[in-house]
This record gives structure tokens, C-alpha cells and sequence, in this order.
């Protein structure tokens, strides 16, 4: 029944998931290593562990609910362990602890799914345009940078959504790449590969490490990631529980931190893609994309020691188009279904502006932000005074 729901449309869309994934933070994971005192063993288990993270919890989640659940690492949590001073691996290993702890809490209690239960699906619609909208700006100033390459890329995709439109990603990746091995900007040749190895670290805990690093990372994990990623299955129209995947990436983090698995969570924008109608037309058959990201992951992982060589490969231009472009109409999707009622449009239109203007405030990032401006506005606009 899984090979039936196979194709080639949803490997592409798994791939193109993972490719964004990485090019987009894996450096922020890497400064974050670096600020706690790894040594180059050290950083490479890191990758182990959080692509093995990544790539088991996205495959079985996809396979056990047959729907999209693309998991990811932190990323505002490695720009948070990277902004930290003064502490030991061995006390940044014991702070991640506490988070997963805390994430697995807040699945297992139910308590961030009342949360997000109660969040409007025009605010989540909105939220989700918000987050990705970046990518389509990113892609389109791309052009100043490399006009041909994402000149190409753009004429294909246009050209493939008139003729094939399920093979529309899948043509731009293969003309971008054409176009960029033509101009020698293509590297693979240089990717070194080798087998990544765990290193254990024994962890320490101390106040310092608990109140500076453990609170804060799970409160951007959730805040700046859960949350927007519950958003994208939402305006996706898929009604996967929140409460077991969330447990699912607290236990996850919760094993894997002693090797550097720091904080994992769902995924919004790769997962968006893996969500859209590049990854298969029929919305019951693309947890099969991520399924292959999962898969795409867990290769990573093993050659953890090569992810940086192979993220070189790859022009950035080349990255940023098209991840703007596979995520072009999971943009117009969402902000149709933010702005289609009159009651909700301007809450929601605000939603959007705050998130997509990239607002951060101690610490947590704009997602959060939006959704909170979004919430006032509604409040305002529609509370009556009871008599």
C-alpha cells in the first residue's frame, strides 16, 4: 500500500525539503556547537543526531497517521545556543535535557494542543503565509544575484505548471541544476564522504545552564516552531493530532541529547512543501514526501561529516529559488484562506504583516509575534461586554 503511494513527484518534494532544511541553518547549528566547546567530533554527532532525529520521527509519524509530519530541528534554539556564553558542553547537554523534558510535558499533558485549539484557522492560514513569505522574497532577489540561473528556473517553473503540473518542482531543480553545472557552480565532485560517529557527552546541570539556556530554548522551541507548525498542517487541511507528535519530538530530543540532539520540532515551511500539490495532487498521498525527507535525513546523519561539503555544492541562488518557487502556491493557498472571510481579514492580514516583517522580541521570533497581534485584533474587534 505505501509503494502505491510512491512517486516521483513526492521524492523530489522530500528532497527539496531536506535541501532547504539545511542550506537554510545548518550554519546557525554549527555556531551553536562551536559556542558550547565542541571539538570537530563533537559538532559531526551533532548532525548524527539531530539528522537521525529528523529523519526516524518524520517517516514514522508520516506513516503512522498516513499524513505530512515533517520534523526539524530549533533553529531560533541553535541561534539562542549560539548567542550563549560561560557555559560547558557538558551543562549545554544537560539544559537540553530539561528542555525535552519540558516538550514531552507539554504533548503528553495536552496542554499546547488547548492552545492551538482555540487559535482561528484564518489566523493560522495567515501565520504560515507569514513564516514563508520570506522564501518568496528570497527567491525573487535572487534574480539581482543570478539572473540566468534563476531566470531559467523561473521559465521552467512557468512552463511546467502549463504542461506537467505535478513535475513543475522536480523541472525547476533539474534546470537549475543544468544551468549551474553550465556556469561551474555546480561542486559535487568536492563533497568528501564519511561516516559520521555518536559522541556521548556526560551532562552537568547547574542553575546557570537551567534558567539561561533549558526555559529559553523551550520557549522559542514552541512558541517560534510548534507553533507555526501546527499552523501549516492546519491550513493544510490536515487534522493530524498535536499532542503525540509534539511528545514524539520531546522523547526524541529527549535520547538523542547526549549526542547533541538538542531540541526537535514540527516543521512549518519544509514541511509546507512536502504539504503543497507539488508533492502529489492527491492530498491522501503526499506523507509520502515526507517519508522520503525522512529518508533524506537519515542518510544525512550518517554522513554527517560531508553535510557541510555537500551544502557547498549547491549554489545559493540555486537553493533560495527554488524553495521560493515550490512554495509559491502553499503561499497563495494560505493567505486566500486568511483573507477569505470579512470578520477575520484584518485580523489575519495584521497576522501576516507581523510575521512576515521578521519582529523579534526577547528572543522569540515573529511567528509568535503575529499570531499574538492577530489574537488582539479580534479581541478588539469582536468582544462584547457581557450584561
Amino acid at each position: 500500500m505505501v509503494l502505491k503511494d510512491l512517486s516521483l513527484s513526492a521524492v523530489v518534494a522530500g528532497f527539496v525539503a531536506v535541501l532547504v532544511g539545511f542550506t537554510s541553518s545548518v550554519v546557525i547549528v554549527f555556531h551553536a556547537a562551536e559556542a558550547l566547546g565542541a571539538t570537530p567530533a563533537q559538532t559531526a554527532s551533532w548532525m548524527w543526531a539531530l539528522g537521525l532525529g529528523m529523519g526516524l520521527t518524520s517517516a514514522g509519524l508520516s506513516l503512522w497517521y498516513r499524513q505530512p509530519v515533517l520534523t526539524a530541528w530549533s533553529t531560533p534554539g541553535a541561534a539562542l545556543i549560539a548567542g550563549t556564553s560561560g557555559l560547558t558542553m557538558a551543562e549545554g547537554i544537560g539544559a537540553f535535557l530539561v528542555c525535552a523534558v519540558l516538550i514531552t510535558l507539554a504533548g503528553a499533558t495536552g496542554a499546547f494542543a488547548r492552545v492551538m485549539g482555540r487559535i482561528p484557522r484564518a489566523l493560522a492560514a495567515a501565520l504560515l503565509a507569514g513564516v514563508l513569505a520570506r522564501f518568496g522574497f528570497d527567491a525573487v532577489l535572487s534574480l539581482k544575484a543570478s539572473p540566468a540561473l534563476v531566470g531559467t528556473m523561473l521559465a521552467a517553473y512557468l512552463l511546467g505548471r502549463r504542461l506537467w503540473p505535478r513535475y513543475a518542482v522536480p523541472g525547476v531543480l533539474l534546470a537549475g541544476m543544468a544551468v549551474a553545472a553550465g556556469q561551474g557552480a555546480l561542486h559535487l565532485g568536492a563533497v568528501q564522504w564519511r561516516l559520521a560517529q555518536p559522541v556521548w557527552t556526560t551532562p552537568a546541570f547547574s542553575w546557570q545552564a537551567l534558567i539561561g539556556l533549558a526555559l529559553p530554548l523551550f520557549v522559542v522551541t514552541m512558541a517560534s516552531q510548534n507553533l507555526p507548525g501546527v499552523a501549516a498542517q492546519r491550513a493544510a487541511g490536515y487534522d493530524t493530532p498535536v499532542s503525540p507528535p509534539v511528545t514524539v519530538t520531546g522523547l526524541a530530543s529527549l535520547l538523542l541529547a547526549p549526542f547533541g540532539g538538542y531540541a526537535l520540532n514540527l516543521a512549518a515551511i519544509t514541511a509546507a512543501i512536502c504539504m503543497g500539490r507539488e508533492a502529489h495532487a492527491d492530498p491522501a498521498r503526499r506523507y509520502m514526501a515526507a517519508v522520503m525527507a525522512g529518508g533524506f535525513y537519515i542518510a544525512l546523519s550518517l554522513a554527517g561529516g560531508a553535510v557541510v561539503g555537500l551544502i557547498g555544492a549547491f549554489p545559493k541562488a540555486l537553493v533560495l529559488a527554488v524553495a521560493g518557487l515550490a512554495l509559491l502556491s502553499t503561499i497563495g493557498g494560505a493567505l486566500a484562506m486568511g483573507l477569505q472571510e470579512e470578520k477575520t481579514r484584518e485580523a489575519a492580514l495584521l497576522t501576516f504583516l507581523v510575521t512576515a516583517s521578521g519582529l523579534s522580541l526577547f528572543g522569540i521570533a515573529s511567528a509568535f509575534w503575529g499570531l499574538v497581534a492577530g489574537v488582539l485584533a479580534l479581541g478588539v474587534q469582536h468582544w462584547r461586554p457581557t450584561r
